[in-house]
């Protein structure tokens, strides 16, 4: 096992906190481009001619789709040629269409843009799952990647409110500006700091024959199969929230001006359920702790349809039981992410890109469809999510045989702040 803060002097490789926060800045360029849009979405809407307040929600589901649609390429590049080269294109394609958002004279040049925008952002999603996978197994890589989503999940408390800063004192378009800036700065970083992480021993072909059989194996290995469906239902009802909160503030509980504390109030619960999950995974366990954060998220979402299908729930009550459930989310999310790739490690780019494309793609629909049933109240989200939920739980009982929080091994021992860079 290989301690990178012993060496990093010695051999230019970056201590284990660089590695994580370097990880969770690549992650953090898909929630700045997702949340910094949402306060913008009426001055958008305004210039653009887009009356339709429903048709707004494409700004966000947009990127949300292109974010599914490479991800299947990225991942075969990567184990081709190296994780590095592949995140530096993808993050310069990402600047690139940030930059093209920012001058869009139409609506339809803006969502093709945003689309565009995603399906490069996708690199990072695929890679940062890849190269934690390359360096960490079992509930080290759940601890890790926990730590990279606490890092990641404190983006939306502060997203939301840099662009209404931005607002303040520019046009919306200079969001996108900032965030081709922060794409810009995060290739530097990356390219400088970042070491190869691909082992040579795993480096494949670009053959249709060895990359289908990749896909073959992703989809058919029950775990992987299983836990990214149950991600992918999981999911939806975190696109959902995101697609639909700015409505949800604006024209149910009409306050706009709150946008960027219910953001904060509803994100920082779970960027410190990933920070807990972190604490905890390697001591009760992935399924345990995975298992428990669905049905949480099952039981919580469902608790509140009920709710205010009975009462008119104030704003406050709103924000606290969608705090509680994303903070569930972000329990079982790391956990079902890391359990889907348990196995997977000789085609991590691959697998990563499969599960990656599936659970994007169905996430975006399922929120969607979620959104687009808005009708003034809050009840089409709060039935939509529970019913992501319960399916999200119902996929995680069928996975298991039933078996809830049985681990099927004895947890490894894992020493602290350990990674392992291949040589």
């Amino acid at each position: 096992m290989f301690d990178p803060d012993l060496h990093s002097g010695k051999r230019g490789l970056p201590g284990t906190r660089e590695t994580v926060a370097m990880l969770a800045g690549l992650m953090a360029l898909n929630a700045f481009a997702i949340d910094a849009m949402i306060p913008a979405l009426p001055a958008i809407g305004a210039e653009l001619g887009v009356a339709d307040e429903n048709q707004r929600q494409l700004v966000v589901l947009a990127y949300f789709f292109g974010f599914g649609s490479t991800q299947l390429l990225w991942g075969p590049l990567a184990d081709r040629f190296g994780r590095k080269p592949i995140l530096a294109a993808g993050v310069l394609l990402y600047t690139t269409f940030a930059i093209l958002c920012g001058i869009a004279g139409s609506f339809t040049l803006l969502i093709a843009s945003r689309v565009a925008m995603g399906a490069s952002a996708a690199v990072t999603r695929v890679l940062v799952v890849a190269m934690v996978r390359d360096l960490f197994d079992g509930e080290a890589m759940a601890r890790i990647m926990s730590l990279v989503f606490m890092v990641f999940m404190v983006v939306p408390v502060l997203a939301p409110s840099v662009g209404q800063g931005i607002l303040l004192f520019a046009p919306w378009r200079a969001i996108f500006i900032v965030l081709a800036v922060y794409g810009l700065a995060m290739l530097v970083w990356s390219w400088l700091r970042l070491p190869e992480t691909l082992h040579p021993e795993y480096r494949r072909s670009l053959r249709w024959r060895e990359i289908g059989g990749g896909i073959r194996d992703t989809v058919t290995e029950r775990q992987s199969l299983g836990y990214t469906l149950a991600l992918t239902a999981v999911f939806g009802g975190l696109t959902a929230y995101i697609a639909s909160i700015q409505q949800i503030v604006f024209d149910v509980f009409h306050a706009p001006g709150a946008i960027g504390i219910v953001f904060a109030g509803v994100a920082a619960p779970m960027a410190l359920a990933s920070w807990l999950n972190s604490r905890v995974v390697e001591r009760f366990g992935l399924r345990a702790v995975g298992h428990l954060g669905v049905i949480a998220f099952a039981t919580v979402t469902i608790a509140h349809a009920v709710l205010a299908s009975v009462i008119a729930e104030p704003l406050w009550m709103f924000a606290g039981l969608q705090s509680l459930a994303m903070a569930a989310f972000a329990f079982s999310s790391a956990n079902l992410s890391t359990l889907a790739m348990e196995h997977m490690a000789p085609i991590a780019g691959t697998a990563s890109s499969v599960q990656g494309v599936i659970g994007t793609i169905g996430g975006a629909a399922i929120g969607l469809v979620i959104g687009q049933s808005f009708d003034g109240t809050q009840l089409p989200f709060l039935i939509g999510i529970a019913a992501s939920g319960t399916i999200g739980l119902l996929l995680t009982v069928i996975t298991e045989k039933g078996r809830l929080m049985r681990d099927p091994r004895q947890p490894a021992i894992v020493t602290e702040d350990m990674v392992q860079f291949p040589h």
